[in-house]
């Protein structure tokens, strides 16, 4: 009892107005947002490091090798050196780390946000604090909300600085459609950090426990994140190229490949060729790859985020209905 006491004492407050519960709000999980504002000092030096001091000492090494676009191509050419490795491994890491904030978002929503206040009582204290429901779930998502698009933003605009400046550099290791970058690169990181904050406070006011709160909504951001990652390649129109002597090495994001018989059919699958079923009375002609090409970057990244946004949104409107029917309140 006086662990709750001691927790809610600050919630005086929040009678004055939005802004006590804001600032509330910020006192009670300062631990989590000084953590969030320490993985954005820790990405965003990553990438100025990379930016700067990185790329030049890769491209030092890379012209003692005689590498580059103004350099003389050698077998010494394909070898990584290590300031390579370190530009390499810093761009990776300022990626990484914005490929993870959805996964920590869902999991600190699910566990620390909603479900341990719901678990000690805190949350029922708050309410009867002139504090109404409507107004501790909206405070509990628009507070983290402001704060991960700014920082998420201004992470993906850094990122897209590097990604920009070092084309050459970076070409080969590291494509335009592979993860993490290509969340990194455009709206898609903020977008599903906050899908992971929407689903972390449902699964929070879902589960009511800290623990299997945090577990429940690590999993759902998981299983969400693979739903989509896995529909990704025909969220827009792909081009289609074709061979008649061996796969014609798009350079994109593949959708599909297989073979192409002499009546037109195209038969999803590569190893085709070897598979005396699949291929018997049928001439195969050419193999042929859907892809996306790089100039379809931008229309993917718009549809799967406002495809992310609007699961979002429904996550938000479920939480709210959820909240009104276990507490009866209508504001």
């Amino acid at each position: 009892m006086t662990a709750v006491t001691a927790t809610a004492a600050p919630a005086a407050p929040t009678s004055r107005g939005p802004h006590g519960l804001t600032w509330l709000m910020l006192r009670l999980h300062r631990s989590a947002l000084w953590f969030w504002l320490m993985l954005l000092a820790v990405a965003a030096g990553l990438l100025l490091w990379a930016y700067g001091p990185g790329a030049d000492a890769a491209w030092d090494e890379f012209r003692r090798m005689e590498c580059g676009p103004t350099g003389t191509p050698s077998l010494s050419c394909d070898y990584a050196g290590p300031a390579y490795q370190n530009y390499d491994l810093a761009l990776g890491l300022g990626a990484g780390l914005l490929y993870l904030a959805p996964l920590l978002t869902a999991a600190w929503a699910g566990g620390a946000l909603i479900g341990r206040e719901l678990e000690n009582g805190t949350a029922r204290l708050a309410w009867t604090q002139s504090v109404s429901p409507a107004r501790w779930l909206a405070a509990k998502l628009a507070v983290p909300a402001a704060l991960i698009a700014t920082g998420g933003l201004a992470l993906t605009a850094l990122h897209r600085l590097v990604w920009a400046s070092d084309g050459e550099l970076r070409e080969g290791w590291r494509e335009w459609h592979h993860d993490p970058s290509y969340l990194a690169n455009g709206t898609l990181a903020t977008a599903h950090t906050l899908l992971g904050l929407a689903v972390g406070v449902l699964t929070g006011l879902l589960v009511r426990r800290a623990l299997p709160a945090l577990a429940a909504a690590l999993a759902a951001q998981l299983a969400l994140l693979w739903a989509l990652t896995s529909i990704r390649p025909r969220l827009w129109p792909s081009e289609t190229v074709t061979n008649t002597e061996g796969y014609p090495g798009a350079d994109g994001m593949i959708v599909e490949e297989g073979v192409v018989t002499a009546t037109g059919e195209r038969i999803p699958d590569p190893v085709c060729l070897e598979d005396i079923r699949c291929s018997a009375g049928r001439k195969i002609v050419a193999l042929y790859q859907d892809y996306q090409p790089a100039g379809h970057f931008w229309p993917l990244q718009l549809v799967e985020t406002g495809i992310v946004l609007a699961l979002g949104a429904l996550a938000v409107l479920a939480a709210f209905r959820l909240l009104r029917h276990r507490t009866g309140a209508t504001g």
